[in-house]
């Protein structure tokens, strides 16, 4: 259990946090949440001990062992990938260097023998025998083949290091889990069998995750971080944003009966509780759900962008023939004899290689040529492309928002350019903020913004929910639902693509499988096997 009482933190003159009182129990998944900047990561800080509040105290069971995904990828380089994941669980490594110690004693005596047999009483209470089976169990689990595992960290991929921090915090059953992103850098394949892993662990798992997918499978709480206040609140991801939206409504109907009001919440707690699933979590959830009151349910004081594309024009029949499309990029071959053909009304979610699907979306909008092949966009087709790195259209332009939003636009008053900003919560002074100097989800927000006026039918986007808050995903993934042309797009968040496509490309040089279903029943039939 972790006890907080009256925890505040600054941050460079403002407060942060204030007047924060909450218990963490065991057995529980919290995930926190919260707009970017908000503090979730700082939270974490605060809880592992790296930084002291300004005032409160936290209280964590000494016995209890709390383990972290760390984030600096390269301090283990010079160490054994399997001796890394081990050394997660500090007392056993320091048990197995005793003993050693000891049985390596030239004048091993009766008092080193006793000190021997204590060792080793704790060493197999510890599943000390077990270590390398569980920690070589836990990187396969992760997707780190056992031929690498005792291989130096510094001769794998910075994708595979992180895996192995991440297999590291997970090693020898901790009584806390801190993970900050766990599901950045991991293939669907590592997040099922880590949100698996996570359903069956008996601990105590506090998670920041933009991912809503695995907040919904392995939460049961949720954190939420607003205006400066930490609340806790029953239930997953879903439960806590439908819950927050229908309380946001109801206060807004004033003169709605309050026994109206009460049913309908009632009911909506009702519909909640009632959902089936096969993991242990969700039954978990469940009965919290059946015990929650109403008073608990609070509505959340977020801003949400708004994100909505309208078409000019409807595209004919003819939308994209892609035929016999390869290349090669520094000697590697990142497409090989590619085709397919694209439909009306389809929404394509490509999921593989992120180097192959870049290059494939980089050759059909004219920036990159392929080695051989052709493709063909339909003569009614206008199309607009997010590019996975943006960074090109901020570089050293020295203008304002307005300013840089006006080169895309063809009504050039600041009334109407303003109105498209003020979409992406940038109003009054904030649309005079220079375009060089945001952020990465602020920059996401404009290329949306920018997007957005130019009324095309076929959009595609590489990588559009990198950098992006929750409720900016949140917005962007409606406005996708809705738009009525043609989408190709490639996401990390698994929720997005589920909600969006309604065909799947799997690319890995060549097209491994490509079928009309959702992301969920793909994962099922073809991934999850």
């Amino acid at each position: 259990m972790i006890n907080i009482t009256d925890l505040s933190l600054s941050f460079q003159g403002q407060k942060l946090f204030d007047d924060v009182n909450l218990t963490f129990s065991k057995g529980n998944c919290y995930g926190v949440i919260g707009a970017n900047g908000a503090g979730k990561s700082t939270f974490l800080r605060i809880l592992q001990g790296e930084l002291e509040p300004d005032t409160g105290t936290i209280a964590i069971d000494k016995n209890e062992r709390m383990s972290v995904l760390e984030q600096d990828h390269n301090q283990f380089d010079d160490e054994k990938i399997i001796d890394v994941v081990i050394s997660g669980n500090p007392r056993l490594v320091e048990i197995m260097h005793l003993k050693d110690e000891l049985y390596a004693k030239p004048d091993f005596n009766e008092e080193d023998g006793i000190k021997v047999a204590e060792l080793e009483e704790e060493f197999l209470e510890m599943d000390g025998w077990e270590a390398e089976s569980e920690a070589a169990t836990i990187l396969q689990g992760l997707n780190i083949d056992v031929d690498k595992h005792n291989k130096y960290v510094r001769e794998l991929t910075g994708r595979e290091k992180v895996r192995v921090l991440l297999a590291k915090a997970l090693f020898g059953k901790p009584d806390i889990l801190l993970l900050d992103e766990p599901t950045n850098d991991l293939d669907i394949k590592s997040i099922l069998w880590l949100e698996n892993f996570l359903i069956d662990y008996e601990g105590m798992v506090i998670v920041v995750s933009h991912d809503r997918y695995f907040l919904n499978n392995v939460c049961t709480h949720m954190v939420d971080i607003d205006f400066r206040k930490i609340k806790i609140f029953v239930g997953n991801y879903d439960f806590w944003y439908e819950s927050s939206q229908l309380m946001s409504r109801l206060i807004k109907e004033q003169n709605k009966k309050k026994e109206e009001k009460i049913k309908e919440l009632q009911s909506f707690i009702q519909r909640f509780s009632a959902n089936k699933s096969k993991s242990k979590q969700a039954t978990s959830r469940k009965k919290l759900l059946d015990k929650i009151q109403i008073e608990d349910l609070q509505p959340s004081t977020r801003r949400y962008p708004f994100v909505g594309f309208e078409m000019e024009r409807e595209a004919g029949n003819q939308i994209l023939e892609v035929n016999e499309i390869s290349k090669t990029i520094d000697g590697r071959k990142v497409l090989d004899n590619v085709s397919f053909r694209v439909n009306k009304d389809e929404k394509i979610a490509f999921i593989g290689d992120e180097i192959s699907i870049t290059s494939l979306f980089k050759i059909l909008v004219g920036e990159l040529e392929a080695d051989e092949g052709s493709y063909k966009w339909g003569q009614t087709i206008t199309k607009s492309y997010f590019p996975r790195d943006n960074s090109s259209y901020f570089d050293n332009t020295g203008l304002n928002l307005i300013d840089w939003l006006r080169q895309y636009s063809v009504e050039q008053s600041e009334i109407y350019i303003r109105g498209f900003l003020g979409r992406m919560l940038f109003s009054g002074d904030d649309a005079l903020k220079p375009a060089d100097k945001l952020s990465g989800g602020e920059k996401v927000r404009m290329m949306l913004s920018k997007m957005m006026m130019f009324g095309s039918n076929v959009l595609l986007f590489d990588q559009p929910t990198n950098h992006l808050d929750l409720e900016s995903i949140i917005a962007l993934n409606n406005g996708l639902k809705a738009f009525k042309g043609n989408i190709l797009f490639t996401s990390h968040d698994t929720e997005f693509i589920n909600s969006i496509a309604n065909r799947i490309i799997q690319l890995d040089e060549k097209i491994i499988e490509d079928r009309k279903m959702n992301y969920e029943e793909f994962i099922e039939r073809f991934i999850g096997k």
